[in-house]
């Protein structure tokens, strides 16, 4: 029986009265598939796209688990970046806030801060570690942070940690923990690479997918707007001015281009905030704390934020660049209409983007097709119009072709005949289109 309600799940009464304060109505379908597995101790892989719910079907559990008179470290959460797993680690602190006790404690341990401070805080051992794999592994080997006594390691966002390097990292914690550890890996895909690491921890772990209603949320609309002639950061700089939105994130494919793009609007008059890996982690704290304080209305990021990080409040996106995977224009689109709201993802596409267009229209996105003219935004025709006229127009000579038949020999006027014939079926098809 799959739990409908927060309630079935037997949470303790701080857990229960956080959800509630959450405003969380009822549990999301990989939070009804993953929360129960948890709480039974099965290792378990949960597949499902950002912006599910993933964090909480693994953070309430985790916590329902700690045993608060044990002082010793219970669980190791790791992520990919440092501005995720500082977002987890705040969840769990918003959670147990609620705990009057406060007998459970949670520790972030990330690269670019002082190592030495944090060797310090660990003389009384965390029961909750999150962390970032680099900087965890790097207490563990200086003998500060004693994992062996952990019964539960999660990986998050588990391909992310693959693109970016960090799994040996995680190979080495893993490896100092018990043999009965309870693994819980979360990710939207599960590359190939990926599964020698799960088998070599896993052994025939459960698996949950949760596959989307939809490619992309039902209140995000997707618009194409066209190159053309134009300088390409000119046709941005019109885009960004036409959306005037609360928040917008232009994507990149490299840290060059943000850069780039970031500095070519400066000169323009428009301050953007930047986000890539090659940001000092000082600069990147900065930076989030500027976004979350308002300070700008246009960050300028490479896929690091379409997973990486959670940035609330995001109306607009807009791909400069499409990515060279897929499946990130999806990551990227999610970062707007989110709770519940609507959004815009814009592309500026250039001739070159037309097989990756199509690509994401055989996925299920439906485009809107529109330009700037004066600063007002106009429709336009579908750009793969004259395709469909050509392929309309091919349909029609073969249905002229078998209602009137073909000769053994072609006579004369035959061509005439299907002519009048296409005619016929034209006229039916706008007697049809005025009915509709």
């Amino acid at each position: 029986m799959i739990n409908t309600n927060w309630k079935d799940f037997g949470f303790k009464p701080f857990i229960e009265t956080a959800v509630e304060n959450k405003g969380f109505l009822e549990p999301t379908e990989i939070q009804k598939k993953m929360i129960p597995l948890v709480l039974k101790g099965e290792s378990a892989i949960g597949q499902s796209q950002t912006g599910t719910g993933k964090t909480h079907a693994y953070v309430l559990p985790v916590l329902q688990k700690t045993d608060p008179s044990l002082h010793e470290v219970q669980s190791v959460i790791t992520a990919p970046t440092r501005e995720l797993a500082s977002q987890i680690y705040h969840e769990v602190l918003d959670i147990l806030k609620w705990d009057e006790t406060g007998g459970i404690t949670a520790r972030l341990f990330i690269g670019g801060t002082d190592k030495q401070r944090d060797i310090g805080k660990l003389k009384k051992q965390p029961q909750i570690v999150v962390g970032t794999p680099g900087r965890i592994y790097d207490l563990v080997k200086e003998q500060a942070l004693f994992v062996h006594t952990a019964k539960i390691l999660v990986v998050d966002e588990a391909d992310i940690m693959l693109d970016m390097g960090f799994i040996a990292d995680v190979d080495q914690i893993a490896g100092r923990i018990p043999k009965e550890l309870q693994m819980l890996v979360f990710s939207a895909t599960i590359p190939e690479k990926l599964k020698p690491f799960l088998k070599k921890y896993m052994e025939n772990p459960k698996f949950e997918q949760v596959q989307p209603k939809q490619i992309s949320a039902e209140k995000i609309e997707h618009i194409l707007i066209p190159k053309r002639s134009r300088e390409k950061i000119d046709v941005l700089y019109d885009v960004l001015k036409a959306f005037n939105p609360y928040l917008a994130i232009v994507f990149a494919n490299t840290k060059v281009m943000v850069d780039e793009i970031s500095g070519r609007l400066a000169e323009k008059g428009m301050k953007t905030a930047r986000i890539h890996g090659n940001l000092t982690p000082r600069e990147r704290a900065k930076t989030m704390k500027q976004i979350k304080n308002l300070d700008f209305q246009y960050i300028v990021a490479t896929d690091l934020a379409a997973r990486g990080i959670d940035i609330e409040g995001v109306s607009h996106v807009v791909n400069y660049e499409l990515p060279k995977d897929l499946t990130f224009y999806i990551h990227r689109a999610g970062r707007t209409a989110r709770a519940n709201l609507s959004g815009i993802c814009a592309t500026i596409y250039e001739p070159s983007d037309e097989y990756a267009l199509t690509q994401l229209e055989k996925l299920g996105i439906v485009f809107e097709n529109r330009d700037l003219r004066n600063g007002e935004w106009v429709e336009r025709h579908d750009r793969n119009r004259r395709k469909k006229r050509v392929r309309q127009a091919d349909e029609m000579e073969i249905a002229a072709r078998r209602a009137i038949g073909r000769p053994k020999k072609v006579k004369p006027g035959y061509k005439k005949k299907i002519e009048r014939q296409i005619e016929t079926i034209k006229k039916r098809q706008r007697k049809m289109q005025k009915r509709k």
